[in-house]
């Protein structure tokens, strides 16, 4: 006997009120279907229904098990219907971890596209700039910017990205415009708390002598938010080393100004993570190729 066919038939009695009924609902016979619960129950060792020749009616430990079961046979389908249709179809919660501003700026306008796409499927997007534990925090893929550590996680790149070193016009006429790397250790310095290499800043200038450089800052400001630092800085407060992509547009329109344009922080991808290639879910797989797809141009 199929052990989920008898619980499910033994939740068609309760939730019907009788065996006829239930075995119409689940298209038996009445004989099977009282067979599949008396069967459960001898599995059980317990009496699950008192038996009436007008009702039925759960014994205490019925109750028990009902209120158990029927989790276990919603998520018994859940997983079915997932499995069987990861071959052509995405359904169910994916969880996503991105960061906070590349997530509103890039990725926000990408969600409705993807929901179009892949009805059956829930997002359920969080935004944070921390790192987090896939695996012990529940998510199915994270998108993470930067060198990535070695790990057990699987990744894809996704796209590319450069920091950009700025300050505001205002700033560069109170304080002068660095001339050399080096001179960096005397500017203010708004400094992004994340930065896998902290304080220590490291530029490279590729020309007929390529140089490198890694400068120690002293900053004056620190957060964990990139746009908390831009803002700074778009008000004269000092420099700030942050992703293309964030300053790119202010420096557009003339709210910064790149400094040392010929010193260059190394190129760095922006990456979709994951734990494990083996039995990759459908949603997962699907937003990875979308992803890659719409950020392909990045």
């Amino acid at each position: 006997m199929d052990r989920i066919d008898a619980i499910q038939a033994f939740l068609a009695v309760i939730e019907t009120g009788s065996f006829v009924a239930a075995a119409d609902k689940l298209a038996l016979s009445k004989a099977v279907v009282s067979r599949q619960v008396a069967l459960l129950e001898d599995q059980l060792g317990v009496r699950l229904l008192h038996r009436t020749t007008r009702r039925v009616s759960l014994t205490s430990d019925g109750e028990l098990f009902a209120a158990r079961s029927r989790d276990l046979v919603q998520q018994w389908q859940e997983t079915v219907d997932e499995v069987s249709h990861q071959t052509v179809q995405a359904r169910g919660t994916l969880r996503i971890n991105v960061p906070l501003t590349y997530g509103v700026m890039h990725l926000a306008p990408l969600w409705p596209l993807f929901m179009h796409q892949n009805p059956d499927v829930l997002l359920d997007v969080t935004l944070s700039d921390r790192v987090v534990d896939l695996v012990d925090e529940g998510f199915d893929l994270a998108v993470r910017i930067g060198h990535l550590p070695s790990s057990s996680l699987v990744s894809r790149r996704l796209a590319t990205m450069r920091l950009k070193l700025c300050a505001s016009p205002a700033y560069v006429k109170a304080h002068g415009a660095p001339q050399r790397p080096s001179e960096l250790s005397e500017h203010l310095i708004l400094a992004y708390s994340l930065l896998a290499t902290g304080d220590a800043w490291t530029l490279s200038k590729i020309d007929d002598a390529p140089q490198r450089q890694t400068i120690d800052v002293k900053p004056v400001m620190r957060s964990n938010n990139g746009d908390t630092c831009t803002q700074a800085a778009i008000a004269g407060q000092g420099v700030v080393l942050q992703p293309d992509f964030m300053v790119q547009s202010h420096i557009d329109q003339g709210e910064l100004v790149e400094l040392l344009p010929d010193w260059q922080a190394d190129e760095s991808g922006i990456y979709a993570v994951y734990p494990t290639r083996r039995h990759l879910p459908a949603k997962v797989r699907l937003m990875i190729d979308f992803l890659v797809e719409q950020l392909k141009h990045s």
